[in-house]
């Protein structure tokens, strides 16, 4: 009996010296062991043997990368605007030792750093600054916590402003500010556009208007050509068939009451060579008229030369009304010719417009 109670209470030191004596130290974990009181090491991940009474597990550290999220935090800016302002800090445990024993709470010691550090940095903006220059207050900031936290075995990676949240006043005034700008872009943008409307208009107008000229132009040339090849034809007409002078004056007379025919004409402008018209017709008439006179007959003159002058008498009548009708044919002719250029600048009007 007492052998086995000996050989439970043996068996009980054993266990305890091997629970005392074992530590198992998980992965991206760190134990710092003290001896009597004094740091001696710290315990890498897996199987670990202490001294069971003599050594002792101080701190328990986790060496992966961590996350604080700071509470917001009243700070003053150059222009005294009070903001309210939350920042995520990530972190991560270098040495656990410095960590242990340098700082006797280093997520206070962060914290409270992180707020100073801000005060600092924002106090130097205005409000402007610093709403637009979130990235350059995140670079200050990590870089005097890394300094800061170096000796203390933390690296600080990264420093996030989570929210900026000025008063309500600003706010407002902020939004207002908005508005006024959207406003702004949105008279900018119309009175662009109407500006553009108003340059593509007078660019339609322009080429519109030069298209109309062109088109009169072409016009008033066709119907020049067509005048000019009028009073071509009528000329030729008038020389291929020899008309005679007295039938051109006759013509001329013809015409004289025309000029007088407008409803807007008040006064006829007699011509110098209405006159001379007139003594032509005359004489042209007064010869025709002689001719039509019988002759007296004389004793000498013999039946031939009656007959020669009534067939020169007959002649002289056909040559008048010979070129009398060639003249009205070339008048014809020239009318003909004036409708068919006004034709052709009538197709050309259609055609342009229809281009337009």
């Amino acid at each position: 009996m007492g052998i086995f109670v000996l050989s439970l209470v043996i068996a009980a030191v054993v266990v305890f010296l091997v629970t005392a004596t074992v530590r198992i130290v998980p992965q991206a974990h760190r134990y710092n062991i003290e001896r009597f009181g004094r740091y001696r090491t710290t315990l890498q991940p897996g199987l670990n043997f202490i001294i069971p009474l003599a050594d002792r597990v101080n701190t328990k550290l986790d060496i992966r990368e961590q996350v604080l999220s700071s509470r917001p935090q009243p700070v003053i800016t150059q222009d005294n605007l009070v903001l309210n302002i939350d920042t995520v800090l990530y972190y991560q445990i270098t040495d656990p030792r410095a960590a242990a024993y340098e700082v006797a709470n280093y997520l206070q010691a962060i914290d409270q750093l992180t707020v100073t550090t801000l005060r600092n940095v924002i106090g130097s903006m205005d409000l402007e600054q610093t709403l637009t220059s979130r990235e350059n207050i995140n670079n200050q900031l990590r870089k005097v916590l890394d300094e800061a936290t170096g000796k203390w075995g933390i690296r600080v990676n990264r420093v996030e402003i989570k929210a900026i949240d000025p008063p309500n006043t600003i706010k407002e005034a902020m939004e207002k500010q908005m508005r006024a700008e959207r406003d702004k872009r949105a008279a900018i943008l119309h009175a662009e556009g109407e500006r553009q409307a108003k340059i593509l208009t007078a660019e339609g107008t322009r080429q519109q208007e030069i298209l109309v000229a062109q088109g009169d132009q072409q016009a008033a040339i066709l119907r020049a050509d067509g005048e000019a090849k009028a009073i071509e034809q009528v000329f030729q007409s008038v020389h291929r068939n020899n008309a005679d002078p007295k039938v051109l004056a006759y013509k001329y007379l013809q015409m004289l009451p025309q000029l007088g025919g407008g409803e807007n004409s008040t006064f006829w402008v007699i011509p110098g060579e209405l006159t001379q018209a007139i003594k032509s017709v005359t004489e042209a008439f007064g010869d025709h008229a002689a001719s039509q006179l019988p002759l007296p007959k004389r004793d000498h003159e013999e039946p031939a030369a009656e007959e020669d002058e009534g067939t020169r008498e007959l002649t002289d009548g056909k040559n008048g009304r010979a070129a009398e009708a060639a003249a009205l044919e070339a008048a014809e002719q020239a009318a003909a010719a004036v409708n068919e250029a006004k034709s052709q600048v009538a197709a050309v009007e259609r055609n342009t417009l229809g281009q337009r």
